[in-house]
C-alpha cells in the first residue's frame, strides 16, 4: 500500500501542474463522503485509506505540489524533506527533553539549529540558542515573551530593584511592583501574528504602536521611535519586519539597525526580527543582481531575537518554524516546565543541549527538525542560494510585464522600472486599473485553477499578491503562465 501511495502522489502531482485548485466536483464528492456520525463498528485499513485517496485528497489545493500556487507564501516540500517527514511520521519521536541514552532526536534537532545558522550567516557562538516551533506565529509569540522577559529586568535593574521574572511571578504583579503600566511592541506594517502575539502574552495589540516614518509606512521614524522608547510608563519590544507581507520589502538596512540597536541599548529595549521569509536575504552571494535584497537583510545579527519559518523559502512540510536569540538563558526563564522527576535530562559527554520543552511553548513535539535536516544536507548552501534566485529572477520578469501592461499597475508605484524590479523579493503587488476588473481581480485570477493568488489590501485599495516560493520554479516555464492568465483576465 505505501508503493501505492506514493504513486498516488506522484499521479496527482502531474495533475496539479495544469490545476492549482480542486474543481466543484471533487470539492461536493469529498464533502458528500464525510461521515455524519461516528461508525459502530470500523472499517478495514484498505477501505479507510481508498476513501482518503479517492475522495478526500483530490479535493485539496496544490499549495505545495504545484509551482503556481503563489498564496500565503507557500513552499513546497523537497523530495528530503518529504522522505524525512514519512521517517517522522513512521518512528514518532517525541522530542521533549533531552535524553542522550534514550534517543539521538535532541542532538538532530541542535545540529539542525546550528546548519540553519550556517544558512543564514549567523555565528553559532552567538546564536546556538534556539529552536523549533509550528511556525512565525509561535516563533513571534516566544520572541515577544523574551522581549517582555528582558525589559521587565532591565527596568528592575534601573529602578535598582530586585530582579522581577514574568515568568515566575505574572505580568501583573511585575508592572504593579516597577509602578509601569505596560509593555509596548513598536514597529512597522508588522505582520498581523505578531500583533496576535501581543494579544496573546497580555501586551494588547493595541499597544503594537505604529512608529512609520510619513513619506514610507515601512521604515522606521527614528525620533518618533526614541520618543516612545524614552517613555517612563512603559517599556518596549522593537520589532523590525525583515520582509514585508504585501511587498517583501525591507524595514531596515545595515546601516538602520546599528542606528535602532544604539536606541535600544540606550533604553533598555529588546529588539525582535521577524524574518519569516525576509531572513532568506542572507542566503544570498555578492552577486550586484541582488545587492538590494541583501542590503535589506543586513545587521540581523545585530538584534535580540529571530524569527523565521521553514514552511515557506525552506520548503520542507507544514508546520515547521525556527527561533533564534542571543541570550542563552532567556527562553528558559519563561517557558521553564514545572519540575517533573519522569523529564529529567540525562548525563551527556556532548554538547549542553536544553531539553525543548525547557525554551519553547509545546512540552510534547514533533520532531519537525528532520525533514529541515534533511533538506539542508541535500541542498547546501549554493542550492538554496540557486532556488532563491530563480525565484526572485520571476517575480522580476513578472513585475517587468505588468509595469509595461496598461490594464495593471505594479505597486508600490516607482519612478521607474529598474527601481522598481531592483527592489523586487519574491512578492509581486499590483491592481488592476479598471476598479470594476480589481474588485474581482483575484477570483478572475483563481478561477482559471492555473495558479492561485492571495487578495489584498493596499494604500486602501483591493490588490494581488503573487509569492513566489516554491522550490519547483522554473522561470521561463512560470513567467509564460502567468503572463498568459494575467492577459486573458484583462480581455475579460
Amino acid at each position: 500500500m505505501q508503493n501505492q501511495i506514493h504513486q498516488y502522489l506522484w499521479e496527482a502531482a502531474q495533475v496539479w501542474e495544469s490545476g492549482v485548485l480542486p474543481s466543484a466536483e471533487n470539492l461536493a464528492r469529498a464533502r458528500a463522503s464525510l461521515p455524519a456520525t461516528l461508525p459502530e463498528t470500523g472499517t478495514s485499513l484498505a477501505s479507510v485509506q481508498n476513501h482518503i485517496l479517492g475522495d478526500i485528497v483530490p479535493a485539496f489545493n496544490g499549495g505545495s505540489i504545484s509551482a503556481n500556487y503563489y498564496g500565503f507564501i507557500t513552499g513546497g516540500t523537497t523530495p528530503a524533506a518529504l522522505f524525512a517527514d514519512n521517517v517522522v511520521s513512521a518512528f514518532d519521536q517525541n522530542v521533549q527533553v533531552h535524553l542522550p541514552n534514550h534517543s539521538i532526536v535532541t542532538d538532530v534537532e541542535y545540529n539542525a539549529i546550528g546548519l540553519l545558522l550556517d544558512l543564514f550567516r549567523l555565528d553559532r557562538a552567538t546564536w546556538h540558542n534556539g529552536t523549533f516551533t509550528t511556525g512565525a506565529t509561535a516563533s513571534n509569540i516566544i520572541g515577544l515573551a523574551c522581549g517582555r522577559e528582558f525589559v521587565l529586568q532591565k527596568a528592575a535593574q534601573t529602578k535598582g530593584c530586585r530582579l522581577q521574572s514574568v515568568g515566575e511571578e505574572g505580568l501583573f504583579e511585575v508592572l504593579n511592583a516597577l509602578s509601569l503600566s505596560g509593555v509596548q511592541v513598536l514597529s512597522t506594517l508588522p505582520h498581523s501574528s505578531l500583533v496576535k502575539a501581543a494579544g496573546v502574552l497580555g501586551i494588547g495589540r493595541s499597544n503594537v504602536r505604529n512608529v512609520c516614518r510619513a513619506d514610507n509606512p515601512l521604515l522606521f521614524d527614528l525620533d518618533k521611535l526614541e520618543k516612545e522608547l524614552a517613555r517612563a510608563d512603559k517599556v518596549s519590544i522593537v520589532a523590525v519586519s525583515c520582509g514585508e507581507v504585501n511587498t517583501g520589502r525591507f524595514a531596515t538596512s545595515g546601516a538602520d539597525l546599528r542606528k535602532i540597536r544604539q536606541l535600544c541599548d540606550k533604553y533598555g529595549a529588546w529588539m525582535h526580527a521577524d524574518g519569516a521569509f525576509g531572513i532568506f536575504g542572507r542566503v544570498l552571494g555578492e552577486s550586484p543582481e541582488f545587492a538590494t535584497i541583501k542590503k535589506g537583510s543586513e545587521g540581523i545579527e545585530l538584534v535580540d531575537s529571530i524569527t523565521g519559518d521553514g514552511h515557506k523559502l525552506l520548503n520542507v512540510p507544514y508546520d515547521c518554524g525556527f527561533f533564534f536569540t542571543r541570550h542563552q538563558n532567556i527562553a528558559s526563564q519563561v517557558f521553564q516546565n514545572a519540575n517533573a522527576a519522569y523529564l529529567t535530562a540525562g548525563n551527556s559527554d556532548g554538547p549542553s543541549i536544553p531539553s525543548p520543552l525547557n525554551i519553547g511553548i509545546e512540552n510534547s513535539r514533533r520532531f519537525r527538525a528532520l525533514p529541515v535536516y534533511a533538506s539542508l544536507l541535500s541542498y547546501g548552501k549554493s542550492g538554496y542560494e540557486k532556488m532563491l534566485e530563480r525565484q526572485i529572477r520571476l517575480a522580476r520578469k513578472i513585475y517587468g510585464w505588468i509595469w509595461e501592461n496598461s490594464v495593471y499597475t505594479a505597486l508600490p508605484q516607482a519612478s521607474s522600472k529598474a527601481e522598481l524590479l531592483d527592489q523586487t523579493f519574491m512578492s509581486v503587488l499590483f491592481r488592476a486599473n479598471d476598479e470594476g476588473l480589481n474588485g474581482q481581480l483575484g477570483s478572475k485570477i483563481n478561477e482559471s485553477s492555473r495558479m492561485f493568488v492571495s487578495g489584498t489590501n493596499w494604500d486602501g485599495s483591493p490588490a494581488c499578491r503573487i509569492a513566489i516560493s516554491n522550490w519547483r520554479v522554473d522561470v521561463e516555464r512560470d513567467f509564460a503562465l502567468v503572463t498568459e492568465v494575467l492577459a486573458k483576465v484583462a480581455q475579460s
